[in-house]
């Protein structure tokens, strides 16, 4: 039987980084965050991104993440390092070097991936495929959060205004757009904890599993 697969996609802020590794854990399944791996193209810089993706030395080892080596789990998290990566995942070539790669995280005794293609592209035969989602509103403020509980300065009116055209140019991209996979199960986690939402993905799982 092929190694099962739990693929969630959805945009910037919707939770589905905390959900997929959350459900990863509980489940005792290794777990994929593409959109790390863009983020680090974006910080490894190079006048190619696609040139950069196919030499990337990234690992990602006891929930940190590494670059040549180098602990960045912080800084690609920087709002500038995201809307980097967000231009470079535009780029066909760059999603095409790093197609392989993602799929050889699919390792037993399971996987679960998070990104914005994962159930449409990457792993079109995933056993389960979720679409979270949640308000521009909410997804700024949880942002807002982040940055302001790790120190760093932020402006609410500054997020939304970047989610929203992150949005746009995330769904309106030739290769991999944003959108749901047609067999997705849709979950809008505005006014959900992580943990329901995580509640409604395994159940979701167990149910697949048991046809």
């Amino acid at each position: 039987m092929s190694v099962p697969v739990i693929a969630i996609d959805g945009p910037s802020a919707s939770g589905k980084g905390a959900v997929a590794s959350r459900a990863a854990a509980m489940l005792g399944f290794h777990y994929l965050e593409s959109g790390a791996l863009y983020r680090l193209i974006a910080l490894a810089g190079g006048e190619s991104p696609a040139e950069t993706a196919k030499r990337l030395d990234a690992s990602f080892r006891g929930g940190r993440i590494f670059l040549s080596e180098q602990d960045v789990t912080d800084k690609i998290r920087q709002e500038a390092v995201g809307l980097r990566a967000s231009e470079i995942a535009s780029q066909p070539a760059v999603r095409s070097a790093l197609l392989e790669r993602q799929r050889a995280f699919r390792q037993p005794p399971g996987l679960v991936a998070d990104g914005r293609d994962m159930g449409t592209v990457v792993f079109p035969d995933a056993v389960l495929k979720v679409f979270l989602t949640a308000s521009v509103k909410v997804r700024a403020q949880r942002r807002y959060k982040q940055l302001i509980d790790k120190g760093n300065h932020a402006n609410l009116a500054a997020l939304s205004r970047d989610l929203e055209e992150r949005d746009k140019r995330d769904a309106a991209r030739a290769v991999a757009p944003l959108k749901p996979a047609t067999d997705a199960v849709s979950v809008d986690s505005s006014e959900l904890t992580i943990d329901e939402v995580v509640d409604q993905v395994l159940n979701s799982y167990r149910e697949r599993m048991v046809r």
